[in-house]
C-alpha cells in the first residue's frame, strides 16, 4: 500500500535523496561555471517558446531533471562571462542559511517565533551602524529588499519630519521629497505609494557625470516651497543605477541640516563600500544621514532578497508604524527590538539575518572590503581599455563596478549608433556566452555592465570587446549588402 502523499511529502529519507541530487547538481554547477568551462551564460530562448517548455515539462516531464532543467534554463549569475544586473554573485554558504531558513519557516514577528534569528538581527544591524559611523543610540533591522526598505525610510521621515499625523488622519496639505533625476525608481514608486503625487517628486537635474547636481538644490527647493509644497526629506543615491554615480552626499547633508529635512542614503548598490578602506570616502557624509539602506542581495554576496535599513536615531526604527494587534503584542513603552514586527512593514520575513551573520563569523569583515574594492577596481581598468580601444566610447568614468560604453564610428549619426547597440547585445542574448545590458542616458543608448562576478577578469572583459567588434562589423556590413 502506498503511502498516503503528506507522509511522502514530509518523509526524511525522500528529502535526503532528493537534496543530494540537488547538491551533486549545485557543486558541479558552481564548479563548471566559476571555472569557466560552461561557455554559455545563458541559453536564450523566446518567452513563448519558454512557456511552452515548462507547461509541457508540468505534464510530461520526468521529475528527476526537474532540478537540471532549472539549471540549463536559468542566467549562470557564477560564470564570470556574466556582467549584467545589480544581482549578487552568492556566496556558497549561504545556500545552506537560506536552505535552514526555509525549512525552519521561523516567521520572526514575535520573539517566541524568531528568537535566534531577532537576536543574529540585531547584532548584525549593530554592527553595520558602527560601521556606517552612526553613534550610540542607532538601530534597524532587515527586510525584503531596497524597494520596501527605502519606503519604510520614507515614512519614517514623514513621521519624523510632518507636524500631522498623516499616518492615521490622511493628507491635509501637499507633501513632497527631494531627488537626483538619475535616481531608482523605487524611490519614485515610494513617493507615489504614500500619495506624494508627480508634484511631491522634485527632480534634481543630474550633473555631467549624472550625480546630483548639488548646485540646484537651493533653487528646485524654494521653488516648490513657493508652491505650497512641504519639502520634508532629500535622498542621495550612493549610487545610482543606471551609471553607479554617487551624489555628493556630504554636500546634500549640509542642506538638510540647513532646512530642517530628512537625508536619507538610498546605498541598497554602493553602500557596502563602507567596509571598503580604498572607497568608503565616496559615502562621506552618510554617517550623518537619518536613514540609510544597504542591499545584502548587491555587493554582499547574499541571495535575493534581503536589505538591511539603518538609523541613526533608533527611535525611528520603533515608532514608524502604528500597530493594533493585541493577538500578537502587548503595549510597552520598552524597545522591544526582539519583536521584529512592530518596526517592519512586514509582519511575517524570512530568517535573512542568517546570511549576513555567517559570513561575518566565518569570513569577517575584510570578505566586504576586499569584494568591493576588487569590483570597484576593476571597473576602472574595464574604462581604460575601453579608452584605449577605436570605436569605444565611455558615458562617463566609473565610480563604482558600474559601466557604461558604446560601439560608435565617426560618422555615424545618433540614430544609427543607437540601433547599432541595440542589435549588438541582442546578438549577445542570444549567443548567451556574454550577459550584459542596456540604458540610455540623455537619449544615447549604452552597452552597461556590472561587474558583480568575483572571478571576472580583465581579460574576460576584454573578450567581451571583441565580441562586439565582431558583431558590429557583422551588423554593418549587413546593412550594406
Amino acid at each position: 500500500m502506498k503511502e498516503p502523499i503528506l507522509h511522502q511529502l514530509y518523509d526524511s529519507q525522500n528529502f535526503r535523496k532528493q537534496s543530494e541530487r540537488l547538491f551533486a547538481l549545485v557543486s558541479h554547477h558552481l564548479e563548471s561555471s566559476i571555472s569557466g568551462k560552461k561557455q554559455k551564460t545563458l541559453n536564450w530562448n523566446e518567452p513563448e517558446n519558454e512557456l511552452r517548455f515548462w507547461r509541457d515539462f508540468l505534464e510530461k516531464g520526468n521529475e528527476e531533471d526537474f532540478f537540471s532543467e532549472i539549471l540549463n534554463r536559468t542566467t549562470h549569475t557564477h560564470n564570470p562571462k556574466y556582467v549584467g544586473h545589480q544581482v549578487g554573485v552568492t556566496a556558497p554558504i549561504t545556500v545552506l542559511t537560506g536552505m535552514l531558513s526555509h525549512l525552519l519557516n521561523n516567521g520572526m514577528a514575535v520573539y517566541e517565533m524568531g528568537m535566534s534569528p531577532n537576536a543574529i538581527e540585531r547584532i548584525v544591524t549593530e554592527k553595520l551602524c558602527e560601521t556606517i559611523g552612526y553613534g550610540s543610540n542607532s538601530g534597524g533591522f532587515l527586510t525584503s529588499g531596497g524597494t520596501l526598505a527605502n519606503l519604510t525610510a520614507l515614512l519614517s521621515a514623514r513621521k519624523a519630519k510632518v507636524p500631522h499625523d498623516v499616518w492615521n488622519e490622511g493628507h491635509s496639505h501637499p507633501l513632497g521629497i527631494m531627488v537626483c533625476e538619475e535616481a531608482h525608481y523605487c524611490v519614485d514608486r515610494a513617493a507615489k505609494i504614500m500619495g506624494l503625487g508627480e508634484k511631491g517628486i522634485i527632480k534634481i537635474p543630474a550633473a555631467a557625470d549624472f550625480s546630483m547636481d548639488i548646485e540646484k538644490m537651493e533653487k528646485y527647493y524654494q521653488k516648490s516651497v513657493s508652491q505650497g509644497i512641504h519639502i520634508f526629506a532629500i535622498v542621495g543615491s550612493a549610487p545610482s543605477t543606471a551609471t553607479g554615480a554617487y551624489d555628493n552626499l556630504e554636500a546634500i547633508q549640509k542642506f538638510a541640516e540647513k532646512y530642517n529635512l530628512w537625508f536619507h542614503v538610498d546605498g541598497a548598490h554602493g553602500g557596502a563600500a563602507i567596509f571598503s578602506e580604498k572607497y568608503r570616502h565616496l559615502l562621506k557624509g552618510a554617517e550623518k544621514s537619518d536613514s540609510m539602506v544597504i542591499d545584502g542581495h548587491k555587493m554582499m554576496m547574499m541571495p535575493t532578497i534581503t536589505t538591511a535599513l539603518l538609523f541613526g536615531n533608533k527611535m525611528h526604527a520603533n515608532h514608524t508604524f502604528s500597530l493594533n494587534a493585541d493577538y500578537l503584542l502587548n503595549e510597552t513603552e520598552e524597545d522591544e527590538w526582539y519583536n521584529s514586527g512592530r518596526r517592519t512593514f512586514e509582519c511575517t520575513k524570512n530568517m535573512m539575518c542568517l546570511h549576513w551573520y555567517v559570513l561575518l563569523k566565518l569570513y569577517g569583515e575584510k570578505a566586504f572590503d576586499s569584494y568591493v574594492t576588487r569590483q570597484y577596481d576593476l571597473a576602472k581598468k574595464f574604462a581604460t581599455t575601453i579608452k584605449e580601444e577605436t570605436n569605444f566610447e565611455l558615458a562617463v568614468e566609473p565610480m563604482s563596478n558600474i559601466l557604461c560604453f558604446r560601439y560608435v564610428l565617426p560618422d555615424m549619426s545618433l540614430e544609427e549608433s543607437n540601433v547599432l547597440n541595440q542589435s549588438i547585445r541582442q546578438e549577445l542574448l542570444e549567443d548567451g556566452e556574454f550577459y550584459l545590458v542596456q540604458t540610455k542616458l540623455n537619449g544615447i543608448h549604452y552597452l552597461r555592465t556590472t561587474l558583480m562576478n568575483p572571478f571576472t577578469t580583465i581579460e574576460h572583459l576584454e573578450s567581451l570587446l571583441e565580441k562586439i567588434k565582431v558583431s558590429a562589423e557583422r551588423l554593418l556590413a549587413s546593412q550594406i549588402s
